[in-house]
């Protein structure tokens, strides 16, 4: 499955919603809290609502449509709403699981699961067509009907002031091809937005005066039991020019209520302070170095830190992954708690490029906090006990097409390009900490082990820490963590990627589902997770349930294959090539992608054939 990227200043200007009325809007159809006493019905309660009544939302020049992130919501009220979305293996389907729960704060609560109808859910980005969208004219002609994915994990606030504080979910859907795992939830007493932001397909409709309608589709209301109910809006398009100038403060950068994912990714170069930064990052928007998406562009273009090669394959320098859409900013806290007021609370935060949580609102993109290292290198013996510890595994490679070189590659030549991951399966995360001799050029890196309560009891030299200048990465990079070899047929080693170092970061949430899985890690991004060229020390973590993706696009990376003949090869990933860590199996280490090459010097083409079920080339 691709995704496509839009450009940047296109996201990030597109629309600014009519809100005005959102929280008296939210709070009116969502409800007030419950009646003491009251039967808790089994299972949660759901409906649609719509946060505003209007939508304005901007076309840009040059874009080849807009977002149709109209502020609906689906709420769930008396029990949370949740999934569990899992896949024996890559030669199993995908089988989606509702978890139900029954119960208050004062009564124990019960669980009961239920399989949704086979073959509803087919992968893990959300459930496939559970809204349908219609666009009318001003002369009541229709214009537009699609359906649309949900993803109940998208950018979600609560609804009542008794709701929890925070919601335990996961902050989005997973859209990795080989995702084995995933939870889905929307916390009881929240509303989740049910637009996905730049990964839906953007909608050519011209400017003018519509009517549109959202409804949720027969056999899911049937299915949660949801009342048939439409949900019905003003859309103004409005078309906006280049012209008009940069500096455009609301209607520029912010856009914050109505911007979509591109309100979380604004806030992450803010956040950055200003460096190119954008959304990154396996389970929100954060800060980042290199924006985790999908690698086609429309229109040429891409996102900053991006490139465009010269088949329009757009990929960051040296990183990147086929990541779920960064949380929008929610509709329903847009006013903020002052209502409509200008630059207070939510909005006046969005507006200044940085939304996030504050007291009692929750805007579901997060900025990740800073990893600190251990206050010194640690002393005494080294000791490897007898505690839970990583398992990495490396994935098939995916992302995989020809290409004829980046800046810094031999011109005249062809690449073989990808993108691999290697995660960890746990039950433990995998801390590594650099420490830095003042003057010298590497950091030293240590493997830490902890016990069952967290506490830290025993580590391991683990090699060393480098920091890479070249630009698109500056940052340090943790030595021998994977590899990457062209195999012939026979599966022996013909060409090897010079990639070996990495920062490591969640960038992909692979399954959520395994023993410890951490669905709300710290480091998705790499501007907290890989230090500045004066730190002196670094901590570097791969959590439990989450992997990290690299593109090979940068020079040296991907493969020359200008001189090999056309046939049948193999792209294999080597997690912890070196046994210098210390893991729960070693047997896991090694995927192998079958490809195949074709077509004459100049003009190669590559071939990929499905792994198993997994058609994603």
């Amino acid at each position: 499955m691709r995704r496509h990227l839009q450009q940047h200043r296109g996201r990030a200007r597109r629309s600014v919603i009519a809100a005005a009325a959102a929280l008296s809007v939210v709070a009116g159809v969502a409800g007030a809290a419950p009646v003491a006493g009251a039967t808790t019905p089994a299972g949660p309660r759901l409906s649609l609502i719509a946060a505003s009544g209007s939508v304005t939302i901007d076309r840009w020049e040059g874009e080849p449509g807009i977002y149709l992130d109209l502020g609906t919501y689906v709420t769930a009220d008396g029990a949370p709403l949740e999934f569990r979305v899992t896949r024996k293996s890559y030669k199993d389907p995908v089988v989606a699981e509702q978890i139900i729960r029954d119960g208050t704060k004062t009564t124990k609560a019960k669980t009961k699961t239920r399989v949704l109808p086979e073959g509803l859910v087919k992968d893990f980005t959300g459930l496939p067509d559970f809204l349908r969208v219609t666009l009318t004219d001003a002369a009541g002609t229709k214009v537009l009907e699609r359906m649309e994915t949900f993803c109940p994990n998208n950018a979600s606030g609560r609804v009542r002031p008794d709701a929890p504080a925070t919601s335990k979910y996961p902050e989005s859907c997973p859209t990795n091809p080989f995702t084995l795992g995933s939870v889905w939830g929307i916390e009881n007493g929240w509303a989740t937005n049910t637009n996905l932001g730049y990964y839906a397909e953007p909608v050519d409709v011209p400017a003018g005066e519509y009517t549109a309608q959202v409804e949720v589709t027969k056999p899911y209301r049937d299915l949660f039991g949801m009342p048939e109910e439409q949900r019905t809006l003003k859309l103004t398009v409005r078309e906006r020019s280049w012209d008009e100038g940069e500096g455009r403060g609301v209607a520029g950068a912010a856009d914050g209520a109505g911007a979509g994912a591109a309100g979380a990714a604004g806030a992450g170069k803010a956040a950055a302070g200003g460096t190119d930064h954008s959304a990154h990052g396996a389970q929100s928007a954060h800060g980042a170095h290199s924006t985790h998406g999908s690698h086609s562009a429309h229109s040429g273009a891409a996102l900053p830190g991006f490139m465009v090669n010269s088949q329009g394959h757009a990929y960051h320098e040296g990183r990147g992954a086929d990541a779920p859409a960064p949380p929008a900013h929610p509709h329903a806290l847009a006013a903020g708690p002052t209502g409509a007021a200008g630059a207070s609370g939510a909005a006046g935060a969005a507006r200044a490029g940085v939304p996030g949580d504050g007291p009692g609102r929750t805007d579901g993109s997060r900025i990740a906090p800073a990893l600190t290292a251990n206050a010194k290198r640690p002393t005494g013996r080294a000791s490897v006990p007898d505690v839970p510890k990583p398992d990495l595994r490396a994935l098939p490679a995916w992302d995989i097409s020809v290409t004829d070189g980046e800046d810094g590659d031999v011109p005249g030549k062809d690449y073989l390009a990808f993108s691999a991951n290697v995660w960890n399966a746990g039950p433990a995360p995998l801390v590594v900490d650099g420490f830095r001799t003042p003057g010298k050029d590497l950091m030293d890196a240590y493997q830490y082990f902890y016990d069952a309560k967290g506490t830290q009891v025993g580590y391991s030299p683990a090699g060393t820490m480098e920091w890479d200048a070249r630009v698109g990465h500056e940052h340090w990079h943790f030595t021998d963590f994977a590899s990457y070899r062209l195999l012939r047929a026979d599966q022996k080693e013909i060409v090897r990627s010079e990639k070996e170092a990495f920062c490591l970061a969640n960038t992909d949430a692979i399954d959520y589902t395994v023993k410890n899985a951490n669905w709300h890690p710290n480091n998705t991004d790499l501007s907290t997770a890989c230090g500045i060229e004066s730190s002196i020390s670094v901590r570097e973590v791969l959590d439990v349930g989450s992997g990290d993706t690299y593109t090979q696009y940068r020079p040296g990376q991907s493969f020359d294959i200008t001189d090999l003949p056309n046939g049948t090869y193999y792209i294999e990933v080597i997690a912890n090539p070196e046994n210098r860590l210390y893991e729960t199996s070693l047997t896991n280490n090694v995927a192998l992608r079958e490809v195949v090459l074709s077509g004459t010097p100049g003009a190669r083409e590559v071939t990929v054939p499905p792994h198993d079920l997994i058609d994603a080339p």
